[in-house]
């Protein structure tokens, strides 16, 4: 039996999980041994508890769309290229946000959450919102745990 909050959380999320394009981050690693897709997930749920068990009052919509979204950049960061890569801290956040623009209708606000989740890195991407500043926190904390308890 779900709770009405896993019902929230499904509902917010179940647009992004059909999509084939987001479906296509499986095959792409992201730390240690998650893919970018379930890293994108547990992004989306650790970023929609937060704000749930802390009272934070930043619209669900804008935060589960920039969670699922903010590494929707579709390309392996790990394979050898053109040296590109190497730049992939810095530039990948403007690659998920141009493609979540393509794919999906979303608004200011979650390209905003999706372009500035990598501060402190990007300097100049500093989050203004609740949604961001949740965003950028889940991510740093999930991150960290998939890339020192998550290995193969």
């Amino acid at each position: 039996m779900h709770s009405k909050y896993d019902e929230g959380f499904e509902k917010l999320v179940h647009r992004f999980r059909r999509h084939r394009k987001v479906r296509e981050m499986k095959q792409y690693m992201q730390h240690g041994s998650v893919t970018t897709y379930d890293h994108c997930e547990k992004v989306a749920h650790l970023s929609y508890r937060l704000n749930r068990w802390l009272h934070l009052h930043a619209d669900e919509k804008t935060l589960t769309e920039g969670a699922m979204l903010h590494d929707f950049y579709l390309y392996d960061w790990h394979a050898e290229d053109d040296g590109t890569h190497k730049w992939h801290g810095y530039i990948h956040a403007d690659r998920a946000a141009d493609n979540a623009r393509k794919f999906f209708d979303i608004g200011p606000q979650t390209e905003h959450v999706i372009r500035c989740h990598m501060w402190p890195l990007n300097l100049t991407r500093v989050p203004r919102s609740r949604e961001a500043w949740i965003v950028c926190l889940a991510d740093k904390w999930v991150s960290a745990r998939e890339t020192l308890f998550e290995r193969r």
